[in-house]
Parts: structure tokens; C-alpha cells; sequence
């Protein structure tokens, strides 16, 4: 029996989550996979519930889990930069409280969304490209971090970016281990001209390369990644980078596919535990609508199944089952469609039926 926590989140999480078990129920059912769900209140909605973003026994209940399903947390309710406690504070703490210092986040243009995305068809073919996120350090986890008030009245705020050798080595062996299933391919990308910490990560980057002389790696500043994702996205292969020029590069490789509500993602440590996710937020203006795009987390949860609970097959499944809908030409508003978000679980649940 494997056992999910399953963690909907604010916003559309629990709409798409919703979907996302729909989806899992069938093919366990089919593959004969033994499942078990864990529900539990994180983010905003564990805010104004208990206080905290997430509860102590919801982490240790997570603990005794295979993998998690996460929504999506956060929104305008609970925006205020001075507040002390915030929805996010929920991820930094599954995030670093199980060592998920690996976020993988595939980017595949799907032929038959080829003009759903604003960039053009040419450009687009064939990219096929994975970016390999450092999770649990940066400017995410720097300390200190505050706002404070000078004696001359100017309001200050002060975020430090640290990273050490081990750190920066165990993601570029994630990425370049990931390269070597792929095209042997790895662009590490950095500000190496202006950060030092970015000049330790392209020589730790090096260093490690080392080890892999079959795979190709290039550097690259993050500023021209960012430019060369739009004007030639097909050189990319492994993009391996540190958490916030990750979390950037994600959300604008997310346009080649023509939707944020595409993508999902895998966080990971060095065992088989991991936490899933679409890479979109909870967006609040469209919450409670029914129009959501549930595709990335159902993509999620086949990455879940092929990573952790080791159901390469049903993960396929899942994953062709979203392609015939696609061609079937079912798409959500996002996509320019009419499609509901219960309507697109179904119509993924049918195929895999």
C-alpha cells in the first residue's frame, strides 16, 4: 500500500487536486496499485484555521506518507509583506523539513497546443528541454532577512543569497545524471560576472562535469538564458540553476508551451520521497469558476507515480491519456476553450478507461 498526503492548498489547488485523484482512482484501479490518501490543511486555508501555515502533526503525517500531492498556496488574503506569518512558509517547510533540494520542471511543446503558445511555431518545434532547480537555498532560505526603518526615515530591506560547495555539487549531479537518460546535454545557468556566489556555482559546476565527459555543459548568464529560451528554446536539454533564477526561467518556459496550467514538477531528495506539483499558483481570479486547467497536476501525480512509487507504466498511461485528449481538441479557457476543469478530469479518466 503506498500513501499520498494529499495537500489542495488556496485558491484552485483544491479544485485541480480534485481532478488529479479522479484520475489516480482509475489507474490504480487498472494497474492494480494499492493507494491511500492523507488530506490535510496547509497555506492560507491553514492560516485562517490554526494559525500557522502548516501544523506540526500535519508535517509528521506527511512524514509517514510515499510522496505528496500538493495544490497551490497563497493569494491576496494574505499578501501583506509585514505579516509574520505567510502561506509560503508552508512550502519552505516541506521543502527543507524532508531535504527537497532537487526541483525538476519538464518543458515539452505539445504539437497539438503549437498555437496556443505567443511564440511562433518555427521557434517552437522539438523543444524538449528540463530545468533542474536547486530548491532549499539562495535567497529563499538567506539569513537574515528584514525590513527596517534607517534613522533618517528611509525603509530598508536586506535578503542574503548563500550557497555552499555540497549544495551546488549535489544538484549538478542531479542534472547531469539526468542528461546522461537524455541528450547528454547541460547549460548551467548563473550571474557569474556580478555574484560571487554564482562564480562558486559555475566552478563547483565544472568541477563536476568532470566526472561526466559523455555529457556537453555550457554556461551560460542567466540574463541571456532568459533571451535565448524565447529566441532558440531547442538548444536547451538539462538547464541546472539556483532557486530564484529557476523559479523565473520556469514561469517564462512555461509560455513555450502556451499555458502555466501544463506543467507540473518534481521536488526531490536523495531517496524516492517526493513532493508533486504544477507549477502555476492559486490564481485567485479564476478560483471557484470551474474553468482551471487541471493537466499539470495530473501530469504531477503521473510523475509521482513513475519517480516514487515506482509505476513507470501507469505514469504512461496517465501521460498518453492527457495527449488523446489534447488531440481530441479538448482545451480548458486557458487554452483558449470551453472545456471545464471537472470536464477535462473526466474526459482524462475515460481515456485511461
Amino acid at each position: 500500500m503506498s500513501k499520498i498526503a494529499v495537500l489542495p492548498g488556496d485558491g484552485i489547488g483544491p479544485e485541480v487536486c480534485a481532478e488529479a485523484l479522479k484520475v489516480l482512482d482509475v489507474v490504480a484501479g487498472k494497474y492494480g496499485i494499492p493507494l491511500e490518501f492523507e488530506e490535510a490543511v496547509i497555506g492560507g486555508a491553514a492560516i485562517d484555521r490554526y494559525g500557522v501555515a502548516m501544523r506540526d502533526e500535519d508535517f509528521a503525517r506527511c512524514e509517514k506518507c510515499d510522496a505528496i500531492l500538493l495544490g497551490a498556496v497563497g493569494g491576496p488574503k494574505w499578501d501583506d509583506p509585514e505579516a509574520k506569518v505567510r502561506p509560503e512558509q508552508a512550502l519552505f517547510k516541506l521543502r527543507y523539513g524532508f531535504k527537497l533540494y532537487a526541483n525538476l520542471r519538464p518543458v515539452k511543446v505539445n504539437p497539438a497546443l503549437i498555437d496556443a503558445s505567443p511564440i511562433r511555431g518555427e521557434v517552437l518545434r522539438g523543444t524538449d528541454l528540463v530545468v533542474v532547480r536547486e530548491l532549499t537555498g539562495g535567497l529563499y532560505f538567506g539569513k537574515p532577512s528584514k525590513i527596517w526603518k534607517a534613522p533618517n526615515g528611509v525603509i530598508k530591506g536586506v535578503d542574503t543569497m548563500a550557497y555552499s560547495e555540497p549544495e551546488i555539487e549535489r544538484i549538478a549531479v542531479t542534472a547531469f545524471e539526468l542528461a546522461q537518460t537524455r541528450r547528454k546535454k547541460v547549460t548551467s545557468v548563473d550571474k557569474a560576472n556580478v555574484l560571487s556566489t554564482s562564480r562558486l556555482w559555475r566552478q563547483t559546476v565544472a568541477a563536476v562535469a568532470k566526472r561526466y565527459p559523455d555529457v556537453e555543459v555550457g554556461h551560460m548568464l542567466v540574463d541571456n538564458c532568459s533571451m535565448q529560451l524565447i529566441r532558440e528554446p531547442r538548444q536547451f536539454d538539462v538547464i541546472v540553476t539556483e532557486n530564484m533564477f529557476g523559479d523565473i526561467l520556469t514561469d517564462e518556459a512555461s509560455q513555450l508551451t502556451g499555458s502555466m496550467g501544463l506543467l507540473p514538477s518534481a521536488s526531490l531528495g536523495k531517496g524516492k520521497f517526493g513532493m508533486y506539483e504544477p507549477i502555476h499558483g492559486t490564481a485567485p481570479d479564476i478560483a471557484g469558476k470551474g474553468i482551471a486547467n487541471p493537466l499539470a497536476m495530473i501530469l504531477s501525480a503521473a510523475m509521482m507515480l513513475r519517480l516514487s512509487l515506482g509505476q513507470p507504466e501507469a505514469a504512461g498511461a496517465i501521460e498518453d491519456a492527457v495527449q488523446r485528449v489534447l488531440d481530441a481538441g479538448h482545451r480548458t479557457a486557458d487554452l483558449g476553450g470551453k472545456t471545464s476543469t471537472s470536464e477535462m478530469g473526466d474526459l482524462v479518466a475515460g481515456e485511461l478507461r
